[in-house]
């Protein structure tokens, strides 16, 4: 799906998606700018990447703006709003796109405090900037949303239960969101083709992706993913602010 949200349909909205110098981030970021929205690049410690990614996007005929913020550190959060406060004064779209929990040599709660706090802290930090008609994008995985009704692997377990932590610290939040005219939705996919997260599973479990593949008929690649993503920026939101990508049908409810 190479354009899912026809051009101009986001023109002079801004959009914000964290994690986006690369995979599902990068991708969701491009399909908003086709659509006309002026894009936030965040990005932890790749800046050329994001960069490239801006230049690409500037082409588009929008505005960007790139700003490198570690999501567990609110004063560099705080630091990142209010450069996007400063530069389009409102953000009408925020995709909380970044997550982890892989990585080696971190600490123990570190996926804890990225999944669920850092999240929070994020979306506390945007709402001054988020106008009535504004909305909310939490990504996380079938694997995270059904994780107390279906096992995952245990090497992804920990990551998961911290996602759904997340996911409910921030559907706790729907009810003030409402108030403020602030529209929230939760798209879940399975295992993603291409994703730093695939790779690492896969590392841990070799053939784990394989399996899944077999289990689940097909699996989307990030490009299927984000485009997903970025229609959850415009499309309806379901009544149970959830919309679900890909098979379900392994996984029991929620």
């Amino acid at each position: 799906m190479s354009q899912p949200i026809p051009v101009g349909t986001l023109s002079g909205r801004t959009a914000l998606v964290t994690g986006s110098s690369r995979g599902i981030g990068a991708d969701t970021a491009r399909y908003l700018a086709q659509a006309g929205a002026n894009v936030v690049i965040n990005f932890r410690n790749k800046a050329p990447r994001a960069e490239k990614l801006a230049a690409e996007l500037r082409e588009l005929g929008v505005e960007v703006l790139v700003v490198g913020a570690d999501l567990t550190d609110p004063a560099s959060v705080g630091e990142m709003f209010r450069q996007v406060g400063e530069t389009f004064g409102t953000l009408d779209l925020l995709v909380l796109n970044a997550s982890g929990g892989m990585e080696g040599g971190m600490a123990e709660d570190y996926a804890l405090t990225l999944n669920r706090d850092a999240q929070l802290n994020v979306l506390e930090a945007a709402l001054p900037l988020l106008p009535d008609g504004g909305r909310v994008v939490f990504v996380t995985s079938h694997q995270a949303h059904f994780i107390r009704t279906t096992p995952t692997m245990p090497e992804y377990e920990p990551v998961a239960l911290s996602k759904r932590a997340g996911e409910d610290a921030l559907r706790e939040r729907i009810p003030a969101l409402t108030a403020q005219g602030v529209d929230f939705v939760v798209v879940s996919g399975d295992m993603i083709e291409g994703t730093i997260t695939a790779t690492l599973l896969e590392r841990a479990n070799p053939g784990a992706i394989a399996d899944r593949r077999e289990s689940a008929g097909r699996l989307y690649n990030v490009s299927e993913f984000a485009a997903e993503v970025a229609l959850a920026a415009v499309e309806p939101i379901p009544a149970d602010n959830t919309r679900l990508v890909g098979d379900v049908t392994s996984f029991g409810g929620e």
